[in-house]
Order: C-alpha cells, then sequence, then structure tokens
C-alpha cells in the first residue's frame, strides 16, 4: 500500500492532472470517481494503464465482491494493475473536494480525421467544430451532449482547452469513451477541406442572416462554435457557407457555448428524425 505523498507514483498522478504537457507527453490521461472508473471498464478496459484505489474503498468493494453490472471486484482486478493508496494520500492526489476513493490512468484515444469525416464518398457524418474553446466545464458538457445528440464527433482547435484536462473529463460523464474527437493544427484550412469533401459548414454567429431552424440540414453538415469570450473569429465566419443564429428574447445577447451548441444539435438531429419518419 502507498502510504506516503513522497512516492514517485504520487508525484507522477500530481504532474498527470495539473499538467497537459506531461498528459500529451506521456499519452495518458486521469480519470476520476467511481462513474467514470465504471464507465473505462465498461468501455475501454484494455487502455487502463493503472489504479489507484483508497484503502477504504477497497476494503469496502472487496465486501460487497463486485461492481453494479461488471461482475466480481477481484475478478476485475485480476485484469488491471492496480494500486492501494492510504486514505490521507488518495485525499492529495484527488481533485474532487470528496473523494470517491478511485481513480485510474489511461492511455489516451486515437481518432482520424478522416474517420469523422466519413470519408470522401458522401458518407454521412454530423460534425460539431470547436473554435479555441477554454472553458473546460463547456467542453465536457459539449462532449457529453455530442453523444445524446448522435453527432458523429468533434473537431477542436490546437487552441482549445485540453481534451484530457481532468475538469473536462468528469464533466463528459463518460462521453469521452464514446464521441470521437480530434485536434487540428489549422483550424481555417480544415474548413476549406471540410467544403470540398462535401460538407456545409454552418456557423453559429450573432450576426447570422438567418434563424437556425429555418436551414434543413444536410448529411454532411459541419457546426462551428467559437470561443466563449470573443465568439467566431471573422475568418472562420467568412469561410461558413452560412451563418445562423440564435434568437433572443429581452436584454440576453448571447448564450453559453455549451447551451448554444446543445440547441444546434438537437435541431441537427430533430431533423434527421423528421426526415427518418417520411
Amino acid at each position: 500500500m502507498i502510504s506516503s505523498t513522497a512516492n514517485a507514483q504520487i508525484k507522477y498522478l500530481v504532474k498527470l492532472q495539473e499538467k497537459n504537457a506531461v498528459r500529451k507527453k506521456e499519452q495518458v490521461y486521469v480519470c476520476e470517481g467511481q462513474k467514470m472508473f465504471l464507465e473505462v471498464l465498461q468501455y475501454a478496459r484494455k487502455d487502463i494503464v493503472k489504479a489507484y484505489f483508497s484503502e477504504s474503498f477497497y476494503r469496502e468493494y472487496q465486501t460487497k465482491n463486485g461492481f453494479p453490472n461488471l461482475g466480481n471486484f477481484e475478478e476485475i482486478l485480476s485484469k488491471i494493475p492496480f494500486e492501494v493508496v492510504a486514505d490521507a494520500v488518495f485525499r492529495e492526489i484527488s481533485q474532487t473536494v470528496t473523494p470517491q476513493g478511485v481513480l485510474a490512468v489511461v492511455r489516451q484515444p486515437e481518432y482520424s480525421l478522416e474517420m469523422l469525416m466519413g470519408g470522401v464518398d458522401g458518407q454521412s457524418s454530423r460534425l460539431l467544430l470547436l473554435e479555441d474553446l477554454r472553458d473546460p466545464g463547456n467542453l465536457g458538457t459539449i462532449l457529453r451532449t455530442a453523444e445524446g445528440a448522435g453527432m458523429t464527433g468533434v473537431i477542436l482547435s490546437r487552441e482549445s482547452v485540453d481534451m484530457f484536462n481532468p475538469k473536462v473529463i468528469r464533466s463528459t460523464m463518460g462521453a469521452i469513451y464514446r464521441v470521437p474527437f480530434v485536434y487540428v493544427q489549422d483550424f481555417i484550412t480544415l474548413l476549406d477541406q471540410l467544403k470540398v469533401c462535401g460538407f456545409t459548414v454552418y456557423a453559429a454567429h450573432l450576426a447570422g442572416a438567418v434563424e437556425y431552424d429555418i436551414p434543413r440540414y444536410p448529411a454532411r453538415t459541419a457546426m462551428i462554435i467559437g470561443n466563449e469570450a470573443n465568439g467566431l473569429s471573422e475568418t472562420a465566419a467568412q469561410r461558413a457557407d452560412a451563418r445562423i443564429r440564435i434568437p433572443m428574447a429581452g436584454k440576453v445577447e448571447s448564450l453559453n457555448a455549451a447551451v448554444a451548441a446543445a440547441i444546434l444539435m438537437y435541431e441537427i438531429k430533430r431533423q434527421e428524425r423528421e426526415n427518418m419518419r417520411k
């Protein structure tokens, strides 16, 4: 059992959670909490590098002898490397106010832009494009909503917040294991590439010419959401095939990025369902 914060593994975990550069170099991230651990066991068990349990959590689940719907506790642990950590030490590595006693180091998934685009032969693909999104909570919520709305995937500019930031991971509520995403070095070039491949690109913009529920979104649709503070860059907006807006009542000027993204993604989904009924 690890009983000291001076332990090399504990120091490594702290660095992974605090530093994007370390996560990028090691190509791993930390997921924390019982729900996230259950999700990674179910959807990405092969990518678990090592799990860490607080002493009290480990003893509790030995007694329960299992996780809900996932089988025998000892059988699960026989298939993954793990360490038991003294409760006081676990509190030091946890990034939550009330630690749940479990976290894991997990390999970062890899997706290709080609996969998200569905090839170049006209296959259906509905993408959300994020330009310089900075808030971890927004990104996590957007990824979770993208799963619910049935989006093909999410593409982010290189300046956007790190998908493997612990706050993002928690906010996804497990969607990070199921929604493909990629970062691109040149966001503007990406927009041109999408149009060449048959996508219609829409920009969520306060000066949009039409309201968001007017266009009929085609099978290959890409929707751009901009930075929380500054909105979409003019360069990106100019590359879009159309600028759309979400109408506002009262004195509200704009919506939170995650809320706006949710409205737009679910309108795309609504139209898809409508088409399927015809």
